[in-house]
């Protein structure tokens, strides 16, 4: 079982990034799928942005120096608002909350005076209890684009006093 201590943040490579749009979701979570590497370097889209991917996004890894996932630490003015993505085989297996606590100490680490905050579709229940375990609570509900259309979204603030591993 991994702990907020197995998981590090380390910089995002490009073979991460190569690594993470090779993986695939399933329905419904397929939301979450990256397009191919090839595709957003052409499109400079989000990591595959150097500059972007050297201020903003981490690679989460296990003790055994495998990727795990990924965090986006998206700056806003006195909020550091997250995105995060575990890799697929990962999901479901109880990694969850250790792994968002190490993505939490790192933003507060990054910007010790800001909020944390993330956004989760309102049908994503199983993200959901993850968050509110590791220590959010949801603070509004409102809709806002992806890539698939218009969808209901949750804000979760971090509000955990507990002491991050």
């Amino acid at each position: 079982m991994h702990t907020a201590s197995n998981f590090r943040i380390i910089p995002l490579t490009e073979e991460h990034c190569r690594e993470i749009c090779t993986w695939n979701y399933p329905v419904p979570y397929d939301i979450y799928n990256w397009r191919p590497w090839e595709q957003m370097v052409a499109e400079q889209e989000e990591f595959a942005d150097a500059t972007l991917r050297e201020e903003q996004y981490r690679a989460v890894i296990d003790s055994d120096g495998l990727l795990a996932g990924f965090a986006q630490l998206f700056p806003l003015v006195g909020v550091t608002r997250l995105g995060l993505g575990m890799r697929p085989d990962f999901c479901g297996q109880g990694y969850g909350v250790d792994f968002v606590r190490a993505i939490v100490a790192e933003a507060k680490r990054k910007a010790p005076s800001n909020e944390i905050d993330l956004e989760v579709l309102i049908w994503n229940i199983r993200a959901y209890r993850v968050y509110e375990k590791a220590g959010f609570v949801q603070t509004d509900t409102y809709e806002r684009m992806t890539p698939t259309g218009m969808e209901m979204f949750h804000c979760m603030v971090w509000k955990s006093p507990a002491v991050l591993l």
